[in-house]
């Protein structure tokens, strides 16, 4: 059995192109896989958390609230109800995290947004009577809080500014939490002109593979073909030889960048969807191989829905149908029992609870207009 330790750093650790390039434009013809086929994988992947839930009410409960929330949104987007004895539970699980602060999230962890961000996913989902109308509102107020901004003396010329971290004392900002903390805020109705959506789109600039006036840090112009990756909080001989750009990073900065705001008429936009021509797949989290792979899934098609795109075509030309081949590729990897694991256990994805939480997450995405 995973030691809490182990599970604690594995579960911090998950979170662990030419800007030329013109977004085409497709036919609005019907996509995707045959619904039954979704809903099959999907009642084998219910039927799984079923009996694997704890008597607590979670999932790999030893971790915290963060894979518990991920699963439960995975559930409830999966239809399965909030009144369900299933989702009772688990709702009151990840309700029992309530901090003095308005945040949801296990103290001794120390990953307060990670957590609050994700449990706050779950609970909107679950709030279709208003229920959690004051939780949720107490749980933004707290990621705002600790976004790195001027409240924090923290300028914004400063390559943390904008950004957020796991939550912990003397953190560093990533574009994984900053990702899932604008999760939050869009799915709990923060606008586009929030403060805190904006200030989010200074850091999210500064971790894309692009030198502009919006990104100047040494790293910038070492790559610049398009793509994102992790953090531009790095040491010298790091920022000396660039980060390479990578799928799950460049999906999760794409829809961050819309979700803030910006058109798919901007450069930095145009920049990451060609990276995305150039690297289509999923047979891989392009960049990272089997690494992250069920994160890097539910980005993908969570980001590929919100540009609004039903087929893609990548560098050679080839016309994709993205729900067809991402359903494909999910349930071409479900396990008998229902779930999913990846046989990279990097980033806690051995952990079936998990893997099948990040794979409910995007099957959402494959049956959708």
């Amino acid at each position: 059995m995973i030691s809490r330790r182990e599970a604690l750093l594995t579960c911090a650790s998950l979170l662990a192109c030419s800007a030329s390039v013109s977004l085409p434009v497709f036919a609005a013809e019907e996509q995707g896989i045959e619904p039954a086929r979704i809903k099959a994988a999907r009642d084998k992947a219910i039927a799984f958390l079923r009996v694997s839930q704890s008597e607590k009410g979670g999932w790999t409960v030893q971790a915290g609230p963060g894979v518990s929330g991920l699963v439960t949104a995975g559930l409830l987007q999966s239809g399965v109800g909030p009144d369900d004895p299933m989702m009772q539970k688990a709702l009151k699980f990840l309700t029992s995290f309530v901090q003095p602060d308005g945040g949801l999230y296990e103290p001794r962890n120390q990953i307060g947004n990670y957590e609050t961000s994700i449990v706050i996913l779950a609970l909107k989902e679950a709030n279709a009577d208003k229920r959690y109308d004051e939780t949720i509102t107490n749980a933004v107020a707290y990621v705002k809080k600790i976004q790195f901004d001027g409240s924090e003396g923290v300028k914004k010329e400063d390559v943390k500014f904008g950004g957020a971290g796991y939550g912990r004392s003397g953190d560093r900002p990533d574009l994984s939490n900053t990702a899932f903390l604008l999760d939050a805020l869009k799915a709990a109705g923060v606008d586009k002109d929030d403060e805190a959506m904006k200030n989010s789109i200074v850091f999210v600039s500064r971790c894309q593979n692009l030198e502009t006036e919006h990104n100047t840090t040494e790293m910038a112009s070492k790559f610049n073909d398009g793509g994102f990756y992790y953090t531009p909080i790095v040491n010298k001989d790091m920022a000396g030889k660039g980060l390479k750009s990578y799928g799950s990073m460049t999906y999760a900065g794409l829809k961050s960048m819309i979700y803030a705001g910006l058109s798919k008429e901007d450069p930095r936009v145009k920049a990451a969807f060609g990276w995305i021509q150039k690297n289509y797949s999923v047979d891989e989290n392009p960049g990272q191989g089997q690494s992250g792979l069920y994160y890097y899934f539910q980005t993908f098609g969570k980001t590929l829905h919100v540009l609004g795109e039903s087929t893609l075509i990548d560098a050679n030309g080839v016309k994709h149908d993205w729900r067809k081949d991402l359903g494909e590729k999910l349930i071409s990897l479900q396990k008998e029992n229902g779930s999913w694991v990846n046989s990279n256990p990097q980033f806690f994805e051995g952990d079936p609870s998990l893997a099948t939480g990040f794979a409910l997450l995007a099957l959402k995405y494959c049956d959708m207009p």
